[in-house]
Protein backbone atom coordinates (compact mmCIF):
# COMPACT_ATOMS: atom_id res chain seq x y z
CA UNK A 1 0.00 0.00 0.00
CA UNK A 2 1.49 3.30 -1.13
CA UNK A 3 0.56 6.66 0.38
CA UNK A 4 1.50 10.02 -1.15
CA UNK A 5 1.26 13.34 0.70
CA UNK A 6 0.35 16.68 -0.84
CA UNK A 7 -0.29 20.29 0.15
CA UNK A 8 -2.42 23.25 -0.83
CA UNK A 9 -1.58 26.21 -3.09
CA UNK A 10 1.27 28.04 -1.30
CA UNK A 11 4.78 26.84 -0.53
CA UNK A 12 6.02 28.23 2.78
CA UNK A 13 9.58 27.29 1.81
CA UNK A 14 9.47 29.43 -1.32
CA UNK A 15 8.13 32.40 0.63
CA UNK A 16 5.27 34.84 0.23
CA UNK A 17 6.71 36.44 -2.90
CA UNK A 18 5.98 33.25 -4.86
CA UNK A 19 2.22 32.94 -5.16
CA UNK A 20 -0.15 31.87 -7.90
CA UNK A 21 -3.03 33.51 -5.99
CA UNK A 22 -2.43 37.19 -6.73
CA UNK A 23 -5.66 38.94 -7.60
CA UNK A 24 -7.24 42.19 -8.71
CA UNK A 25 -10.17 43.58 -6.77
CA UNK A 26 -13.06 44.74 -8.90
CA UNK A 27 -12.91 48.13 -7.16
CA UNK A 28 -9.30 48.68 -8.24
CA UNK A 29 -9.99 47.25 -11.67
CA UNK A 30 -12.88 49.70 -12.09
CA UNK A 31 -10.67 52.67 -11.19
CA UNK A 32 -8.59 52.16 -14.32
CA UNK A 33 -9.49 54.63 -17.02
CA UNK A 34 -9.50 52.63 -20.23
CA UNK A 35 -10.33 49.13 -21.41
CA UNK A 36 -6.70 48.76 -22.49
CA UNK A 37 -5.45 49.54 -18.99
CA UNK A 38 -7.93 47.12 -17.46
CA UNK A 39 -6.89 44.31 -19.79
CA UNK A 40 -3.20 44.98 -19.20
CA UNK A 41 -3.74 44.78 -15.45
CA UNK A 42 -5.52 41.44 -15.74
CA UNK A 43 -2.85 40.09 -18.08
CA UNK A 44 -0.03 41.19 -15.76
CA UNK A 45 -1.52 39.49 -12.70
CA UNK A 46 -2.50 36.31 -14.57
CA UNK A 47 0.98 36.01 -16.11
CA UNK A 48 2.56 36.45 -12.67
CA UNK A 49 0.31 33.70 -11.27
CA UNK A 50 1.16 31.31 -14.08
CA UNK A 51 4.88 31.95 -13.76
CA UNK A 52 4.74 31.36 -10.01
CA UNK A 53 2.66 28.22 -10.53
CA UNK A 54 5.46 26.97 -12.78
CA UNK A 55 7.98 27.78 -10.04
CA UNK A 56 5.93 25.92 -7.42
CA UNK A 57 5.49 22.86 -9.62
CA UNK A 58 9.24 22.70 -10.31
CA UNK A 59 9.91 23.06 -6.59
CA UNK A 60 7.48 20.20 -5.91
CA UNK A 61 9.23 18.04 -8.47
CA UNK A 62 12.67 18.81 -6.99
CA UNK A 63 11.37 17.75 -3.58
CA UNK A 64 9.46 14.70 -4.83
CA UNK A 65 6.06 16.11 -3.88
CA UNK A 66 3.63 14.51 -6.33
CA UNK A 67 0.28 15.89 -5.16
CA UNK A 68 -0.71 19.56 -5.21
CA UNK A 69 -3.85 21.71 -5.15
CA UNK A 70 -3.95 24.60 -7.60
CA UNK A 71 -5.44 27.82 -6.26
CA UNK A 72 -8.89 28.90 -7.41
CA UNK A 73 -7.54 32.45 -7.85
CA UNK A 74 -5.28 31.59 -10.78
CA UNK A 75 -7.02 33.85 -13.34
CA UNK A 76 -8.27 37.17 -11.91
CA UNK A 77 -11.88 38.35 -12.26
CA UNK A 78 -12.70 35.91 -15.04
CA UNK A 79 -15.91 34.86 -13.29
CA UNK A 80 -16.90 38.32 -12.06
CA UNK A 81 -20.29 39.19 -13.61
CA UNK A 82 -19.14 42.68 -14.62
CA UNK A 83 -15.86 41.48 -16.11
CA UNK A 84 -16.33 37.94 -17.37
CA UNK A 85 -14.19 36.20 -19.93
CA UNK A 86 -11.40 38.52 -21.05
CA UNK A 87 -9.51 36.25 -23.43
CA UNK A 88 -7.06 34.52 -21.11
CA UNK A 89 -7.39 31.16 -22.86
CA UNK A 90 -6.07 32.61 -26.11
CA UNK A 91 -3.57 35.00 -24.50
CA UNK A 92 -1.99 32.36 -22.27
CA UNK A 93 -2.54 29.28 -24.42
CA UNK A 94 1.18 28.46 -24.63
CA UNK A 95 1.68 29.12 -20.91
CA UNK A 96 -1.05 26.65 -19.95
CA UNK A 97 0.33 24.09 -22.40
CA UNK A 98 3.83 24.50 -20.93
CA UNK A 99 2.57 24.02 -17.36
CA UNK A 100 0.56 21.01 -18.47
CA UNK A 101 3.71 19.46 -19.95
CA UNK A 102 5.47 19.96 -16.60
CA UNK A 103 2.64 18.23 -14.74
CA UNK A 104 2.80 15.25 -17.08
CA UNK A 105 6.61 15.19 -17.15
CA UNK A 106 6.79 14.97 -13.36
CA UNK A 107 3.81 12.60 -13.17
CA UNK A 108 2.17 14.97 -10.73
CA UNK A 109 -1.40 14.88 -9.47
CA UNK A 110 -3.12 18.28 -9.32
CA UNK A 111 -6.67 19.28 -8.54
CA UNK A 112 -8.71 22.30 -7.42
CA UNK A 113 -11.20 23.05 -4.67
CA UNK A 114 -13.66 25.78 -5.75
CA UNK A 115 -14.48 28.03 -2.80
CA UNK A 116 -17.51 27.97 -0.51
CA UNK A 117 -19.48 30.40 -2.69
CA UNK A 118 -19.98 27.59 -5.19
CA UNK A 119 -23.21 25.92 -4.04
CA UNK A 120 -24.61 23.54 -6.60
CA UNK A 121 -27.75 22.80 -4.57
CA UNK A 122 -28.64 26.39 -3.65
CA UNK A 123 -32.31 27.39 -3.65
CA UNK A 124 -31.21 30.59 -5.40
CA UNK A 125 -31.10 29.99 -9.18
CA UNK A 126 -28.55 32.79 -9.60
CA UNK A 127 -26.11 31.01 -7.26
CA UNK A 128 -26.56 27.76 -9.21
CA UNK A 129 -25.82 29.61 -12.47
CA UNK A 130 -22.78 31.37 -10.99
CA UNK A 131 -21.52 28.04 -9.67
CA UNK A 132 -21.82 26.59 -13.15
CA UNK A 133 -19.80 29.49 -14.57
CA UNK A 134 -17.08 29.08 -11.95
CA UNK A 135 -16.85 25.33 -12.42
CA UNK A 136 -16.69 25.61 -16.20
CA UNK A 137 -13.81 28.04 -15.82
CA UNK A 138 -11.79 25.62 -13.71
CA UNK A 139 -12.69 22.69 -15.95
CA UNK A 140 -11.29 24.73 -18.84
CA UNK A 141 -7.99 25.10 -16.97
CA UNK A 142 -7.59 21.34 -17.01
CA UNK A 143 -8.54 21.26 -20.67
CA UNK A 144 -5.97 23.96 -21.49
CA UNK A 145 -3.36 22.09 -19.45
CA UNK A 146 -4.25 18.97 -21.42
CA UNK A 147 -4.59 17.23 -18.07
CA UNK A 148 -7.40 14.71 -18.35
CA UNK A 149 -7.19 13.52 -14.73
CA UNK A 150 -7.94 16.94 -13.22
CA UNK A 151 -10.73 16.99 -10.64
CA UNK A 152 -12.63 19.68 -8.72
CA UNK A 153 -13.57 19.05 -5.08
CA UNK A 154 -17.00 20.31 -4.05
CA UNK A 155 -19.19 20.11 -0.95
CA UNK A 156 -22.84 19.14 -1.28
CA UNK A 157 -23.89 22.59 -0.10
CA UNK A 158 -26.85 23.89 1.87
CA UNK A 159 -29.72 22.09 3.52
CA UNK A 160 -32.62 24.52 3.17
CA UNK A 161 -35.80 22.49 3.56
CA UNK A 162 -33.84 19.62 5.09
CA UNK A 163 -30.93 17.50 3.95
CA UNK A 164 -33.07 15.16 1.87
CA UNK A 165 -34.32 18.11 -0.16
CA UNK A 166 -30.78 19.46 -0.41
CA UNK A 167 -29.56 16.17 -1.84
CA UNK A 168 -32.47 16.04 -4.29
CA UNK A 169 -31.58 19.55 -5.52
CA UNK A 170 -27.94 18.52 -5.86
CA UNK A 171 -28.84 15.49 -7.98
CA UNK A 172 -31.25 17.48 -10.12
CA UNK A 173 -28.81 20.34 -10.76
CA UNK A 174 -25.87 17.97 -11.24
CA UNK A 175 -27.79 16.17 -13.98
CA UNK A 176 -28.44 19.49 -15.73
CA UNK A 177 -24.80 20.54 -15.74
CA UNK A 178 -22.64 19.75 -18.80
CA UNK A 179 -20.34 16.74 -18.82
CA UNK A 180 -17.27 18.99 -18.87
CA UNK A 181 -18.19 19.79 -15.25
CA UNK A 182 -19.77 16.57 -14.00
CA UNK A 183 -16.92 14.39 -15.28
CA UNK A 184 -14.50 16.35 -13.10
CA UNK A 185 -16.51 16.75 -9.89
CA UNK A 186 -15.63 14.81 -6.75
CA UNK A 187 -17.67 15.33 -3.59
CA UNK A 188 -16.40 15.83 -0.04
CA UNK A 189 -18.17 15.44 3.29
CA UNK A 190 -18.31 18.66 5.30
CA UNK A 191 -17.88 19.59 8.94
CA UNK A 192 -21.38 20.92 9.64
CA UNK A 193 -24.07 19.43 7.43
CA UNK A 194 -23.54 16.43 5.15
CA UNK A 195 -21.83 13.46 6.79
CA UNK A 196 -19.43 11.04 5.14
CA UNK A 197 -22.18 8.41 5.00
CA UNK A 198 -24.61 10.79 3.29
CA UNK A 199 -21.99 11.89 0.78
CA UNK A 200 -21.04 8.27 0.10
CA UNK A 201 -24.66 7.44 -0.71
CA UNK A 202 -24.87 10.47 -2.99
CA UNK A 203 -21.68 9.52 -4.83
CA UNK A 204 -23.03 6.02 -5.39
CA UNK A 205 -26.20 7.46 -6.92
CA UNK A 206 -24.24 9.79 -9.21
CA UNK A 207 -21.46 7.26 -9.84
CA UNK A 208 -18.71 9.77 -9.02
CA UNK A 209 -15.75 9.62 -6.62
CA UNK A 210 -15.95 10.66 -2.99
CA UNK A 211 -13.27 12.55 -1.09
CA UNK A 212 -13.18 11.55 2.56
CA UNK A 213 -12.25 14.43 4.84
CA UNK A 214 -11.21 12.74 8.07
CA UNK A 215 -11.37 15.86 10.24
CA UNK A 216 -14.80 16.77 8.88
CA UNK A 217 -16.01 13.28 9.73
CA UNK A 218 -14.75 13.67 13.28
CA UNK A 219 -16.67 16.96 13.59
CA UNK A 220 -19.84 15.79 11.86
CA UNK A 221 -21.13 12.22 11.99
CA UNK A 222 -24.01 10.13 13.26
CA UNK A 223 -21.83 7.61 15.02
CA UNK A 224 -20.54 5.90 11.88
CA UNK A 225 -17.05 4.44 11.92
CA UNK A 226 -14.59 5.54 9.26
CA UNK A 227 -13.16 2.06 9.11
CA UNK A 228 -16.57 0.60 8.27
CA UNK A 229 -16.95 2.99 5.32
CA UNK A 230 -13.42 3.13 3.92
CA UNK A 231 -13.75 0.24 1.49
CA UNK A 232 -16.92 1.65 -0.04
CA UNK A 233 -15.48 5.16 -0.20
CA UNK A 234 -12.35 3.96 -1.96
CA UNK A 235 -14.46 1.85 -4.32
CA UNK A 236 -16.09 5.02 -5.68
CA UNK A 237 -12.71 5.57 -7.40
CA UNK A 238 -12.70 2.23 -9.19
CA UNK A 239 -13.37 3.76 -12.60
CA UNK A 240 -10.68 6.42 -12.23
CA UNK A 241 -7.09 6.42 -13.49
CA UNK A 242 -5.80 7.94 -10.25
CA UNK A 243 -6.03 6.35 -6.80
CA UNK A 244 -8.51 7.58 -4.16
CA UNK A 245 -7.68 10.82 -2.39
CA UNK A 246 -8.56 11.98 1.10
CA UNK A 247 -8.18 15.18 3.10
CA UNK A 248 -6.48 15.19 6.47
CA UNK A 249 -6.10 18.03 8.96
CA UNK A 250 -5.71 18.57 12.68
CA UNK A 251 -8.17 20.72 14.66
CA UNK A 252 -6.63 23.93 15.97
CA UNK A 253 -7.79 24.03 19.59
CA UNK A 254 -9.96 21.04 20.46
CA UNK A 255 -11.24 17.82 18.93
CA UNK A 256 -14.38 19.33 17.40
CA UNK A 257 -12.75 22.62 16.36
CA UNK A 258 -13.48 23.05 12.67
CA UNK A 259 -10.48 25.37 12.17
CA UNK A 260 -7.27 23.82 10.91
CA UNK A 261 -4.06 23.74 12.92
CA UNK A 262 -0.69 24.85 11.58
CA UNK A 263 0.64 21.30 11.53
CA UNK A 264 -0.58 17.70 11.48
CA UNK A 265 -0.78 15.60 14.62
CA UNK A 266 1.34 12.63 13.55
CA UNK A 267 -0.13 10.24 16.10
CA UNK A 268 -3.65 10.84 14.79
CA UNK A 269 -2.43 10.54 11.22
CA UNK A 270 -0.72 7.23 11.85
CA UNK A 271 -3.80 5.95 13.66
CA UNK A 272 -5.80 6.62 10.50
CA UNK A 273 -3.16 5.06 8.24
CA UNK A 274 -3.22 1.90 10.35
CA UNK A 275 -6.99 1.66 9.81
CA UNK A 276 -6.44 1.59 6.04
CA UNK A 277 -4.04 -1.37 6.12
CA UNK A 278 -6.84 -3.92 5.87
CA UNK A 279 -7.95 -2.39 2.59
CA UNK A 280 -4.38 -2.43 1.24
CA UNK A 281 -4.99 0.12 -1.51
CA UNK A 282 -2.85 3.02 -2.70
CA UNK A 283 -4.25 6.48 -1.94
CA UNK A 284 -3.19 10.13 -1.80
CA UNK A 285 -3.56 12.50 1.14
CA UNK A 286 -4.08 16.23 0.81
CA UNK A 287 -2.83 17.87 4.01
CA UNK A 288 -4.95 20.88 4.86
CA UNK A 289 -2.95 22.94 7.35
CA UNK A 290 -1.70 26.48 7.73
CA UNK A 291 1.98 25.66 7.28
CA UNK A 292 1.47 23.93 3.92
CA UNK A 293 4.65 22.17 2.72
CA UNK A 294 6.44 22.87 6.01
CA UNK A 295 3.76 20.82 7.73
CA UNK A 296 4.27 18.04 5.19
CA UNK A 297 8.00 17.88 5.91
CA UNK A 298 7.42 17.89 9.68
CA UNK A 299 4.84 15.13 9.39
CA UNK A 300 7.29 13.00 7.41
CA UNK A 301 9.93 13.34 10.12
CA UNK A 302 7.39 12.59 12.84
CA UNK A 303 6.21 9.46 11.05
CA UNK A 304 9.79 8.26 10.60
CA UNK A 305 10.36 8.61 14.34
CA UNK A 306 7.11 6.94 15.39
CA UNK A 307 6.93 4.26 12.68
CA UNK A 308 10.45 3.45 11.51
CA UNK A 309 9.12 0.29 9.86
CA UNK A 310 7.31 2.30 7.18
CA UNK A 311 9.31 2.21 3.96
CA UNK A 312 9.93 5.64 2.43
CA UNK A 313 10.05 5.83 -1.35
CA UNK A 314 10.99 9.52 -1.46
CA UNK A 315 10.40 12.74 0.51
CA UNK A 316 6.61 12.51 0.42
CA UNK A 317 5.67 8.90 -0.36
CA UNK A 318 5.82 5.75 1.74
CA UNK A 319 4.74 2.12 1.70
CA UNK A 320 3.40 -0.09 4.46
Amino acid sequence: MRVRLGYVAISMKLGKTVTSSSTVTFANYNKLSTDEQKLEKLKKVALSNLKDLETILKYNAENNIHFYRITSALVPLVTHPEVGYWGHREIFKKDFEHIGRLIRKYNMRVDTHPDEFNVLNSINPRVVINTKVNLICQAEWFEDLNYQEGKMVLHVGGATGGKEEGIKRFINNFNQYPEEITSRLIIENDDKTYTAKEVLNLCKILNIPMVLDVHHHNCNNNGESIQDMLQEIFNTWNREELPPKIHFSTPRDHEKDRKHSDYINATDFIEFIEKTKKIDRDFDVMLECKKKDEALYRLVEDIKNIKPQYKWIDQSSFEI
